[in-house]
C-alpha cells in the first residue's frame, strides 16, 4: 500500500478506534502524557495544515520564530511565536485565502519567501491529474520592525497547475528555484507523472516557463514528489522519488548555467535498490557548510512487501560534493513504525535532528506503518550520523487524541540563539501542536568581519531627468554607507533614490563601514538628453490652496497668481463625510468624488477637475457641496497642456479604508506623448498633514486642517509606462489617491 493511502486508511482507523475507546481516547488507566503545547484550532481548509513532507512551514528571524498558519475564516496568515505566553501570535499578515493550498516558506535574511501552490494528491492506484488553472504563487516581504509588508508587484505566478507538493530555494544570482512533479493523462491512455522546474528573476519578481528537469527520464510513478535545495554557495539539487524503480534521483546544476540545458545537469541515484524509495523526504543544507554536504531523511518502501522488521524504515542520505557519492545511515527501522520525516541541522552542537510520527506511546504494537500518533526525535553526529536504536523522544504528543502528524520546521540550521521548535497538526480534533525547546546559552557572536563593498543600480542608463534606485550589495555586515553620486549628490541611507536631472556619464561611489574596517565599490550612471516633446514641454507656473475647519456647502478655491489664458488648472479637494459636489463652468471632473469608506458619520471622499484658463475668469471657483463638511484643497495651474485633449493617460485610483496605512502605491500608468506631465495626490480622512510624495515627484501643495488633499508631479520625457508611485505618510490613515498624465501642446 502506497504511502498516501496508508496515511488517510491509518487516520480513518485511528478515528474509528478513538469513538470506540480502544486507541486516540485512552481510558483514565491507560492516558498517555502531553508533550510539547497545543495551540490554535483550525477548519475549513483541505488538507492538514502544516503538510506536505518537503515543506518548511516555520521560519527564525530577528529574535522570534514565525510560522505560516491557517487562519479559520481568513486564509493562510503569518503567525509569531510569543516564548514567555506560548502563543503563537496572529500579524494579520494574510497571505493565500485559498483553503486547498499548501506552502513552503523560505527566509533568506532579508526577505520572506512563500510559495503556495493549489493540491492535488494523488497516488499510483487512483492518479489525479494536476488541475490546470490552479495557478502556484511566490508572496515576498520585507521586514521592518516586527512587521511583514507584501513587496509591490507580488504575487507573482510560479506555474499554472495543481501538485501534490511545491518546495522553493534561492541560488546566488538571487533567482528563486521551485520545483514539483506533475500528472498527466487518463484512464485509457494511461498516466505520467513528470519533474518540472522553473526559476525567476532575482528576487522573484517574475518568472520563466516552467520546463521538465532536462535529464534522462523525469518520469516517475504518479505518487512520487521532488524536492529543490541550495547548497555550496553556487550549487542548487532537485531530489526525486521513483518508488517502482527504487530509486532517489539527484540532479544538479551550478549557477549562471543555462537553467533548460541537459548540458546544465548533473544527474545520479541518491540511492538505488528495490525498496530504497518511497514519496517521503526532507532535503537541507547548511550554506556555511565548507564541504557543502546536503542531508536528506527519506522513507523506505520495504515494508510495502517484507515484514522483516529490522529493515531500514526511515534513511538518512548524505551528499558530499567532494566525492559527489552518498552515504546512509538508518534513522529507524520498520519495526519502530515510523513515518513522515523532517529533519533541522543544529549548528551549535553539530547534530542532525530527525523527527517523525509514530504511534502514540499509549499504544503499543504497530499494525502498519503511517498511522497517526505522536512526534518523536532522534540526533545524530552530522560527521558520523549514526543513530540509536528505537522510535526516539517523544516532543508532541497529544495524550487524549492520538493523531498528531505532519511535523514541519524550518530550512535554517538551529542553534542555542534560536533553539529548536518544531510544529505538528492533529486532524481529528483539527488543533495545531508545537515543541519549543533552548539548544543552551549561546556563544558569543565572533567579531565582524571587514566589510566587502558591492551595489546595484537600476536603472543603469536612460533620459535625464533619470531616477536611480542603489542597491547595497555588500558582505561582512556594514553598518555605515556613504555613497557619492558623481553630481555632487551625496547620501548616507543604505539604499537610496538618486535624480539625475541632467544629460552625461556620473562616475558612482559607495564607501561602507564597520566595526572592522571599511572598503568602497564603483560604477558609472549615463543620462542622455530627452527627446523633445510633440511642440513643447509642461511646466507648473503655480498653487493656492485653501482649507475650511468648518462645515460650509460652498468650496471656494482661489486661481493661482500668474495664470494666463490657455494655462490648464488642476483642482483637487478633500471633503469630509458623503457630500456630492457640484462643480462650477467650464470645469471637467478626473476623478468624481472617490470614496474613502464613507458614509453620512464617517469617512471622505476625493474629487479632482480640470480647465482651460479663460480671458475673463475669475479669481476663484466655487463648488456647491450636498451638505455641509469640513474641506481642504488646492489647484495648480500648468502651461504648454494641450487645451483640446489635457489628459495624455489613462486615470488611475488606489483607496485603502483600514485607517493602518503609512503608504499607499499607483500602478505605472502609460502615457502616448513625448514630454508629458505625470500629476497625482491623495485625500486622507483626515486633518493632519504628513505627506511625503514618491521619490523624484515635486509636491505642489498639501492642505490641511480641515480635510487633507495633495498635489504633485513630476515630467516623463519619453512616451511609455512609468513605473509604480508609491505616497507614504508619517500617521496611520485611511487614504485615496490618483493619477494621470497632462498631455503637452
Amino acid at each position: 500500500m502506497r504511502s498516501y493511502q496508508r496515511r488517510y486508511v491509518s487516520e480513518l482507523l485511528a478515528f474509528c478506534l478513538a469513538i470506540a475507546g480502544l486507541a486516540g481516547l485512552a481510558s483514565p488507566a491507560q492516558a498517555a502524557a502531553d508533550y510539547g503545547t497545543q495551540s490554535i484550532s483550525y477548519s475549513g481548509v483541505v488538507n492538514p495544515p502544516t503538510s506536505d513532507k518537503p515543506q518548511s512551514k516555520l521560519w527564525w528571524n530577528d529574535g522570534s520564530w514565525w510560522a505560516d498558519m491557517w487562519t479559520t475564516g481568513s486564509g493562510w496568515s503569518i503567525y509569531r511565536l510569543d516564548r514567555p505566553t506560548k502563543t503563537w501570535v496572529d500579524t494579520g499578515v494574510r497571505n493565500d485565502s485559498r483553503s486547498n493550498t499548501l506552502a513552503d516558506a523560505l527566509w533568506d535574511g532579508s526577505r520572506l519567501y512563500i510559495a503556495s501552490h493549489a493540491v492535488t494528491i494523488t497516488g499510483d492506484g487512483t492518479p489525479k491529474p494536476s488541475v490546470a488553472g490552479q495557478p502556484a504563487k511566490l508572496y515576498r516581504y520585507s521586514y521592518s520592525a516586527g512587521i511583514y509588508s507584501l513587496d509591490a508587484g507580488f504575487p507573482t505566478t510560479i506555474n499554472n497547475n495543481s501538485s501534490e507538493s511545491m518546495t522553493i530555494d534561492k541560488d546566488s544570482t538571487g533567482a528563486i528555484w521551485a520545483t514539483w512533479t506533475q500528472v498527466s493523462g487518463n484512464s485509457t491512455s494511461g498516466y505520467t507523472n513528470t519533474v518540472y522546474v522553473n526559476n525567476s528573476a532575482p528576487g522573484g519578481t517574475s518568472w520563466s516557463t516552467p520546463f521538465v528537469l532536462p535529464v534522462p527520464d523525469p518520469t516517475p510513478a504518479p505518487d512520487d514528489i521532488s524536492a529543490i535545495v541550495a547548497y555550496r554557495n553556487n550549487k542548487m539539487g532537485v531530489m526525486w522519488s521513483d518508488h517502482l524503480t527504487g530509486t532517489m534521483w539527484w540532479a544538479t546544476r551550478t549557477d549562471g548555467t543555462a537553467p533548460t540545458a541537459a548540458s546544465s545537469w548533473n544527474v545520479q541515484p541518491a540511492v538505488k535498490a528495490k525498496g530504497q524509495a518511497d514519496d517521503h523526504m526532507n532535503v537541507k543544507s547548511l550554506q556555511a557548510d565548507t564541504s557543502g554536504r546536503v542531508f536528506a531523511a527519506i522513507k523506505t518502501s520495504f515494508n510495502d512487501f517484507s515484514s522483516d522488521p529490522t529493515l531500514p524504515e526511515l534513511q538518512l542520505l548524505v551528499f558530499r560534493p567532494g566525492t559527489g557519492s552518498f552515504t546512509k545511515s538508518t534513522i529507524a527501522t520498520a519495526g519502530d513504525c515510523v513515518t513522515r520525516p523532517q529533519i533541522l541541522l543544529d549548528t551549535q552542537n553539530n547534530l542532525v535532528h530527525a523527527f517523525h510520527t509514530a504511534p502514540s506511546t499509549s499504544v503499543s504494537g504497530c499494525a502498519f506503518s503511517g498511522v497517526a500518533g505522536s512526534i518523536y526525535e532522534k540526533t545524530a553526529s552530522m560527521d558520523n550520523p549514526v543513530f540509536g536504536s528505537g522510535r526516539g523522544t517523544p516532543v508532541i504528543q497529544d495524550g487524549s487524541s492520538a493523531n498528531l502528524n505532519d511535523v514541519t520546521t524550518t530550512k535554517q540550521g538551529v542553534d542555542a540563539t534560536t533553539g529548536i521548535v518544531v510544529m505538528a497538526s492533529n486532524n481529528v480534533t483539527k488543533r495545531y501542536w508545537y515543541s519549543d525547546r533552548s539548544l543552551g546559552t549561546p556563544p558569543p557572536p565572533p567579531p565582524p568581519a571587514a566589510p566587502i563593498a558591492s551595489f546595484t543600480a537600476s536603472p543603469t542608463t536612460g533620459t535625464a531627468p533619470l531616477t536611480v534606485n542603489f542597491t547595497d550589495t555588500s558582505t561582512g555586515a556594514p553598518t555605515s554607507w556613504s555613497w557619492t553620486f558623481g553630481d555632487g549628490g551625496t547620501s548616507a541611507a543604505q539604499n537610496p533614490s538618486h535624480v539625475y536631472n541632467n544629460a552625461g556619464s556620473y562616475p558612482v561611489a559607495l564607501a561602507v563601514t564597520n566595526s572592522s574596517g571599511s572598503s568602497s565599490s564603483s560604477g558609472t550612471i549615463t543620462a542622455t538628453a530627452p527627446s523633445p516633446g510633440p511642440t513643447g514641454s509642461v511646466s507648473a507656473v503655480g498653487s493656492a490652496t485653501v482649507y475650511s475647519a468648518t462645515a460650509t456647502t460652498a468650496l471656494t478655491l482661489p486661481a493661482p497668481a500668474g495664470i494666463t489664458a490657455g494655462d490648464l488648472l488642476i483642482a483637487a479637494f478633500t471633503t469630509d463625510l458623503n457630500p456630492t459636489p457640484t462643480a462650477p463652468s467650464g470645469w471637467t471632473p478626473i476623478v468624481n468624488a472617490l470614496s474613502i469608506n464613507s458614509s453620512s458619520s464617517s469617512g471622505a471622499r476625493v474629487s479632482v477637475y480640470y480647465h482651460v484658463v479663460a480671458s475673463g475668469d475669475p479669481g476663484s471657483f466655487t463648488w456647491t457641496l450636498s451638505s455641509a463638511v469640513k474641506w481642504g484643497g488646492g489647484i495648480t495651474a500648468y502651461r504648454g497642456v494641450n487645451q483640446s485633449s489635457p489628459l495624455d493617460a489613462t486615470v488611475t485610483t488606489s483607496v485603502d479604508t483600514t485607517y493602518s496605512a503609512t503608504s499607499i502605491t499607483l500602478p505605472g500608468i502609460t502615457t502616448a506623448s513625448n514630454g508629458a506631465m505625470l500629476i497625482g495626490g491623495l485625500g486622507f480622512d483626515a486633518a493632519s498633514p504628513g505627506t511625503t510624495p514618491p521619490s523624484g515627484w515635486t509636491e505642489q501643495w498639501e492642505a490641511a486642517g480641515g480635510q487633507v488633499a495633495e498635489e504633485a508631479d513630476v515630467p516623463q520625457p519619453t512616451a511609455g509606462t512609468s513605473s509604480s508611485a508609491t505616497w507614504s505618510f508619517a500617521v496611520a490613515k485611511a487614504v485615496g489617491a490618483w493619477r494621470t498624465a497632462l498631455k503637452p501642446a
